[in-house]
């Protein structure tokens, strides 16, 4: 990976204050964000210290009925049927499952409860976000640099911004199928057309109001921005999030057997570049995640 020196104070503090800005004067103001959920951010806390405390974490799992149980579904499911008796508490799940894949699963359950989406333009979205978190941290293993933790967030939170502009915003649902039918410019073009914002702004604005990880924040805000890609005033790591974002949602597409999206056709060979790969590389990442996928 290419390391430009972003300027001081870097892309992430400019999108941070226009974020700001917007909220208090600008075309943001009417977008209603949801409160971040108080066990996501107890989570977020205990994760950020070197070595988490595996019995916190738990005890913050079995706070939330439905949490717990979904944990223990997934232990005592079909991947992990082989693996001795079953489990009967939330520890023996996280045990069995991970750490760190026991927090994916609990993110993912913490953020779809928080914005749910009851609308049939947004069939199996978080269902789809929750396959890109497995589709970028699997990616991410195979990056040196790049936290799989973070990579999972980017591919869950992703596309947060549409369920949150079609709950605060009177005619979005119809600016989403004209997005989706026009092909003489961008989706996110014809948002701004309709509405002065995007759903990448407003996704970096519910992580800012969340206060997750900056990087975060700022890889969302960027994520359609393919040109930008290596330019010198954006941190490293937000090309890096938003490149294997990319390939992600490639990936995804193929195992679903869509056709490749004009995203991809007009910006994976910058991509692929800034991640140093080439099709040998794609093919054993493509390989590693569908195999994920099908263990799901």
């Amino acid at each position: 990976m290419q390391t430009p020196s972003p300027a001081p104070g870097g892309k992430t503090q400019q999108i941070r204050d226009d974020l700001d800005q917007s909220r208090r004067r600008g075309p943001l103001q009417q977008i209603q964000i949801p409160p971040c959920p108080e066990l996501l951010a107890q989570l977020q806390q205990a994760m950020s210290t070197p070595e988490p405390d595996l019995n916190l974490v738990a005890r913050i799992a079995s706070s939330d009925v439905a949490m717990a149980a979904t944990l223990l579904r997934i232990a005592n499911g079909p991947l992990f049927k082989p693996v001795g008796l079953p489990c009967t508490t939330v520890g023996q799940a996280m045990t069995r499952i991970g750490l760190r894949e026991s927090v994916a699963v609990m993110t993912g359950f913490l953020v779809q409860h928080a914005i749910p989406v009851n609308s049939p333009q947004l069939a199996r979205f978080w269902e789809r976000s929750a396959k890109r978190a497995i589709a970028m941290a699997t990616i991410a293993r195979e990056l040196p640099g790049l936290s799989p933790d973070l990579a999972h967030s980017f591919g869950l939170f992703l596309h947060v911004g549409v369920p949150v502009l079609l709950q605060s915003v009177r005619g979005y649902a119809s600016t989403m199928v004209e997005a989706n039918a026009r092909i003489d410019r961008p989706y996110i073009a014809t948002e701004n057309a309709n509405h002065r914002t995007d759903h990448a702004v407003v996704g970096a604005l519910v992580i800012r109001v969340w206060n997750l990880p900056a990087p975060l924040m700022a890889a969302i805000r960027l994520h359609h921005d393919y040109a930008a890609l290596g330019h010198a005033d954006i941190e490293p790591e937000i090309h890096t999030l938003i490149a294997t974002g990319l390939i992600a949602e490639h990936l995804m597409r193929r195992h679903e057997g869509l056709p490749e999206d004009a995203d991809w056709a007009g910006h994976h060979a910058r991509a692929m570049d800034w991640l140093h790969i080439g099709g040998e590389e794609l093919g054993l990442w493509e390989e590693a995640v569908n195999a994920q996928f099908d263990a799901a």
